[in-house]
């Protein structure tokens, strides 16, 4: 990747940790460790990947995304903002009740929202349907879904898997953000789903496992799932919780905790120190 580029997506994704930092500490509430583990990733998505515009957000032909771990939405607001979808003022509205930023994504409400997400599960569920509906209505739009690996422990989850193998759906690309941690602890300590690759390859998915913060590896991955023909991809995205900020990092607590003002200001300038 050239250096240029590269730099540009560093700090794309420094904005959006800092965009959902901002949200989540005007709340006092929210997700910000899987938010900033995402970051990277929402980065490349938004900003090289996906065919989206934000003046027309329904516009029929676009790419869509799914975030089926949806309580990390500051990190999909503070994106969509970055992308002009609506004004990055908003974010200090996160979850008041006269904002259209919810705790959890709506599509009805919030500007670029392509599902509304919440329910661990339901997110990949649906993300293949809208792959279908592409397939069937000969479109060429592509579905992304991020799904957390505390979330893969749904059973929905693998029966939604089931199902894009089964359709063929190569249009649709699952990216699952390992971080390793949920809310009561490690994720092979709650309930271990792993391994992910042996098992998604058992149910006809092709397998890519990747630094989810080497923009390297994420533009080869999405573009050998662009090119793989005739089944579903799945990129297992090894990831930090908290990724950029210091005293966040592999810290479970961070999974549901907003920071005090004095944690707030010691992030942002952590954050801002890498750009």
């Amino acid at each position: 990747m050239e250096k240029a580029k590269l730099n540009n997506l560093k700090s794309i994704a420094a904005q959006i940790r800092l965009g959902a930092l901002e949200a989540v500490h005007a709340a006092a509430s929210g997700h910000p460790g899987g938010s900033l583990s995402i970051a990277d990733i929402m980065a490349y998505l938004y900003f090289e990947e996906m065919n989206v515009k934000a003046d027309d957000p329904k516009w029929a032909d676009r790419d869509r995304f799914v975030l089926s771990k949806g309580h990390t939405a500051p990190a999909l607001y503070a994106t969509l903002a970055l992308k002009g979808f609506f004004s990055a003022d908003e974010l200090k509205k996160l979850r008041q009740v006269d904002s259209f930023l919810q705790g959890h994504p709506d599509m009805k409400g919030t500007p670029g929202v392509d599902m509304s997400t919440g329910s661990l599960g339901l997110g990949i569920s649906t993300a293949c349907g809208m792959a279908l509906a592409a397939k069937i209505d000969g479109k060429d739009y592509r579905t992304y879904t991020i799904v957390g690996d505390g979330e893969s422990e749904e059973g929905q989850v693998w029966e939604a898997a089931m199902f894009a193998a089964h359709y063929k759906l190569d249009n649709l690309c699952v990216i699952i953000d390992w971080n390793g941690l949920q809310i009561d602890g490690t994720v092979e300590e709650v309930m271990n789903p792993t391994p992910h690759d042996k098992k998604l390859e058992a149910f006809g998915f092709h397998v890519i496992s990747i630094d989810g913060h080497d923009f390297d590896q994420i533009e080869a991955a999405l573009n050998e799932a662009k090119a793989t023909k005739g089944k579903p991809t799945a990129i297992i995205a090894k990831t930090i919780k908290g990724k950029g900020v210091s005293y966040m990092e592999n810290q479970v607590g961070w999974h549901g905790s907003a920071p005090n003002d004095e944690q707030y200001e010691k992030a942002v300038a952590e954050i801002r120190a890498t750009m």
